[in-house]
Formats: C-alpha cells, structure tokens, sequence
C-alpha cells in the first residue's frame, strides 16, 4: 500500500505544480520526473514501490482500453484517413531516427575530437 502511496503522491505533486506554477509539461510527466529523481537521490527507496510498480506493469494492458474503445469509435473517420496517418507516423519516425543518428554521430565526432583519438 504504500507504494501506491507514494507513486500516487507524486503523481498528485506534479499535477499541482503544473497547476499553480503554470509549468507547460504535463502534470503526471512532471511527477513522474520528480519520483524518478527522488529514486535517484534515495529520498525514496526502489524496495518501497517495487511491488506496487511490478503490479501495474503487470496489468498495464487494462489500462490501454479506453483508449482502444475510443478508437473503436471513431473508426469510420480515421479509416477515411487511414494513408495520411500511416504516412505521417512513418515520415515522422524516419525524421526522429536521423536526427537521433545525426546528433549521436556529432556528438561521437566531438568526444573522439577531444580526446584526441
């Protein structure tokens, strides 16, 4: 229980600090950026979530059926669209991976560059 206390309670902190300090993440992103920093710091201990963590990954699928219901929904309309979907997530995954490359290859180039390799 009070893993879930804690995964909730940072998650309840994030939501409130995009909130009032108008941060333009959203809120659970920004609690979960504070958990993760908290486990780094060892202000929380991975033994004191592990279990609750273990068991949402373990039923994380029945979190996804909202959304599946939702496009169930709204089929029709993204059938009609179904190309230009399929187009711009493989255009845009393309983009990400090259620009991933080219920034690792710059960054590899600068390393090797200053230590003299």
């Amino acid at each position: 229980m009070r893993g879930f206390a804690i995964l909730l309670g940072f998650n309840m902190l994030g939501i409130a600090l995009q909130h009032f300090a108008y941060i333009p993440l959203p809120g659970n992103v920004i609690g979960l950026l504070l958990f993760t920093l908290a486990l780094f710091s060892g202000i929380v201990r991975l033994e004191w979530v592990e279990a609750s963590t273990q068991f949402l990954l373990r039923h994380m699928l029945a979190f996804f059926v909202p959304y599946i219901v939702g496009i169930l929904a709204i089929w029709p309309l993204l059938q009609s669209m179904l190309l230009q979907i399929a187009l711009s997530l493989v255009v845009s995954t393309l983009v990400g991976l090259l620009v991933s490359g080219w920034v690792t290859s710059a960054m590899l180039k600068k390393r090797e560059a200053s230590s003299g390799g």
